[in-house]
């Protein structure tokens, strides 16, 4: 049985997971005294994993009514936590091509301005990036699956933070949480990290280093639409 700052975290996790998958259905009421009781914890630790909750915007407290599970229209959808969430649940694939199309938006011009050297530390991050895509290529030749992914999540974390826009550097916490989903999905063949797929992270880290936007963009541009049309492909019937 998990103790202290363990316990909150499952419940937290327990809680947010069952309201994710639906077994928590929206207008549900989440009685305190119940959760503790099943958990085997005290009120107040109920209370704390629900605040969290209703920071994530999954639960309500309500006058006369309780604290009532709410929609995905009032989730913080991009919060990392929900992004876990939501990669464990039914939504996997959903929530893949979501996030993936907001990529699509972001990342290519993140690398147009790490390419032009409009961000501070703009040199520096492009190599960062080339840096990174080598080290996926090298994880790649000898199939280490997680030196692959720690690799990825440094190159999409140096290319966002290089561009020199604080709003897309925050970002990079949400693209690392939605790789990391990836781990443990079993359903589809996007979790075995490829060679071409390296390459394309590759192809991205030339153009920046090379200081050229425009190719840098392209590059991004198609990185995060071929990786986006392979989730499309993949995902179940219904």
């Amino acid at each position: 049985m998990p103790t202290g700052r363990g316990l909150h975290a499952h419940v937290l996790d327990t809680l947010g997971q069952r309201i994710v998958d639906g077994e928590l259905a929206q207008g549900a009421v989440v009685r305190p005294e119940l959760v503790a009781a099943e958990f085997g914890v005290s009120r107040s630790v109920v209370r704390e994993a629900l605040r969290v909750l209703q920071s994530l915007g999954l639960v309500e407290p309500r006058q006369r009514v309780g604290t009532q599970v709410l929609g995905i229209g009032s989730w913080e959808l991009l919060a990392p936590t929900v992004i876990r969430w939501r990669g464990a649940s039914p939504s996997y694939f959903e929530q893949q091509r979501e996030l993936l199309e907001l990529r699509l938006g972001v990342e290519p011009v993140a690398a147009s301005l790490t390419a032009s050297g409009s961000g501070a530390g703009a040199g520096a991050g492009a190599r960062a990036v080339l840096r990174a895509a080598e080290d996926m290529l090298d994880a790649c030749s000898r199939e280490d699956s997680r030196a692959y992914l720690e690799a990825d999540v440094r190159f999409h974390t140096a290319l966002l933070t290089g561009s020199g826009n604080a709003v897309f550097a925050h970002f990079a916490g949400t693209v690392e949480a939605l790789l990391r989903t990836r781990t443990s999905e079993s359903r589809d063949t996007i979790t075995r990290w490829t060679r071409e797929a390296a390459l394309r992270h590759e192809a991205v880290g030339r153009a920046l280093v090379d200081g050229d936007a425009a190719a840098a963009a392209a590059a991004a541009a198609e990185l995060v639409r071929i990786t986006r049309d392979e989730f499309i492909t993949e995902a179940p019937a219904g």
